[in-house]
């Protein structure tokens, strides 16, 4: 028998959404952030019999218990974000960078090798000067090094930049034995800590204050260079189509270089924060995987650097936070990753429902 129309109609179908308004969106987000923390409190009452409100007060005081952790938890955000607003370019031009840990690692490698090579032998402010020059511009070739094959010969870029991460990882390993202190030790320890040579200046009494301002001047900067200048509409082009960029006479080649060459050198940067301005020492560790972390936050935020904020801020809580509840509860550190890892989940989820719609089966059927 041949099947009616009700029959065949599918369960459900999906359309795009026109564009909601940011309060709707944001609402949207909302609910899916409630919904995580429901799902989360469910989670841990079933696999670890703890107070679930217990959890969550444990995590909002790992973030804001003490001031110190307040300022540990804005120097985390900046530096973030300062890698986050590093890639955005990149990801605007369907650059797919996945560089960006190395990139930070050349930055912090430039900057630990003014601070070991010419710490004693050039004023301070010099040695600054000079640093920033160094880091930056390291950051900004090891970018500019996978954009130019992917100019001029169209190479995969993703494979290119992740590659790139490990020489990155091993040209550190190697300086880092080189310049290790004691010999055998293995590591480099704090540099120059005695002179304090080529640490970033202190503001305010505040440690990470700095590094702060920095980021916020680099988050402004950013967005106007993305949003108001003829580079950032160039970017947006190529990253529409490439073919439609070509025929309005953007030279594409040249904007890949450009923007890769601006990528790298926030990244730089980053490096130059991370070892001038708070560890004061360099090691393959030191990006943190922020570089990969990046690439959630630009997404989440749709590549604009004023809702980076956002999503940075809250990235860093949930990572303090799982933390703090795996230290005061004794719990394995994989538990405080999982209830990131369902309220991430969530909140990505949520994006589907803002620019799709689910349309359901309708169980009536028309009259004739």
């Amino acid at each position: 028998m041949p099947m009616n129309k009700q029959q065949q109609a599918p369960l459900f179908h999906i359309s795009k959404r026109k564009a909601l308004p940011w309060y709707q969106a944001w609402g949207i987000r909302g609910a899916a952030i409630i919904l995580a923390l429901v799902v989360c409190a469910v989670a841990t009452t079933l696999m670890t019999g703890e107070d679930p409100i217990q959890v969550y007060i444990t995590m909002f005081e790992g973030a804001f218990g003490t001031s110190r952790k307040i300022w540990i938890l804005c120097q985390n955000i900046a530096i973030l974000l300062c890698v986050s607003l590093a890639v955005t370019p990149a990801f605007k031009m369907r650059f797919w960078n996945l560089g960006a840990e190395g990139q930070v690692l050349a930055g912090g490698l430039a900057t630990a090798a003014c601070m070991i090579l010419l710490g004693d032998s050039v004023p301070n402010w010099l040695l600054i000067c000079i640093m920033i020059v160094a880091s930056i511009a390291a950051g900004a070739i090891w970018g500019l090094i996978p954009a130019f094959f992917k100019a001029k010969w169209n190479t995969n870029e993703t494979l290119f930049t992740l590659m790139m991460n490990y020489v990155a990882t091993q040209l550190v390993a190697f300086f880092v034995i080189v310049w290790e202190v004691p010999k055998g030790a293995g590591k480099i320890g704090i540099i120059n800590q005695s002179s304090e040579a080529g640490w970033l200046p202190v503001i305010g009494g505040q440690k990470y204050l700095l590094n702060i301002l920095i980021v916020a001047a680099l988050t402004i900067g950013m967005y106007v260079y993305l949003q108001y200048t003829k580079h950032g509409y160039e970017i947006s082009v190529v990253g529409e189509s490439e073919r439609t960029a070509r025929y309005v006479g953007i030279k594409v080649e040249k904007v890949i270089l450009r923007t890769m060459l601006l990528s790298g050198a926030v990244c730089g940067i980053a490096g130059l924060l991370l070892v001038g301005g708070t560890d004061h020492t360099i090691t393959t560790t030191i990006a943190g995987g922020r570089g990969f972390t990046a690439v959630m936050v630009a997404w989440l935020a749709k590549f604009n650097p004023i809702f980076m904020v956002l999503t940075t801020f809250l990235l860093s809580f949930l990572d303090r936070g799982a933390s703090e509840i795996s230290t005061i509860f004794g719990l394995n550190s994989s538990f405080g990753d999982i209830l990131t890892g369902i309220i991430l989940f969530f909140i990505i989820g949520s994006e589907f429902f803002i620019s799709y719609k689910l349309h359901f089966r309708t169980s009536g059927k028309k009259e004739g």
